[in-house]
């Protein structure tokens, strides 16, 4: 079944749209993440799933007065002693359950094929991984 997604976001939103989109598909959903967001939210785009986010007008953020961003990890772990500080930081989120990863299914590393289809079928409801 099909969703307006901008629609939806306005509905549960009461008109405003989102404070900030995290949009890891890329080219396909541009125009979903940024109609979605309310006045003075950010679009943060890091992926490019279908393809890459292609270049637009920066005058086209100012009815929201929006931001935009595309960040990358290297830029957040610059030196080893970053590395470690944020990683250290994830693990204690996860022991402490301020962080859950939610594992959808496991495949041996010898069906990755069917672990492929699975994704590209759209079947996961969380992580994907693969056992070796």
């Amino acid at each position: 079944e099909s969703v307006d997604i901008v629609s939806k976001v306005k509905e549960v939103t009461g008109g405003e749209g989102v404070k900030c989109v995290i949009d890891g598909i890329g080219k396909s959903t541009l125009d979903i993440s940024l109609d979605s967001l309310a006045r003075r939210g950010i679009f943060v785009s890091f992926g490019n799933a279908s393809g890459a986010v292609p270049a637009f007008p920066v005058l086209r953020l100012i009815g929201k007065s929006a931001y935009v961003t595309r960040p990358k990890l290297l830029d957040y772990t610059v030196t080893r002693d970053e590395l470690v500080w944020r990683a250290n930081e994830i693990f204690g989120w996860l022991d402490s359950g301020k962080l859950h990863v939610s594992v959808d299914t496991t495949f041996p590393l010898d069906q990755a094929a069917e672990g492929h289809k699975y994704l590209e079928a759209g079947k996961s409801k969380g992580k994907v991984l693969y056992k070796i």
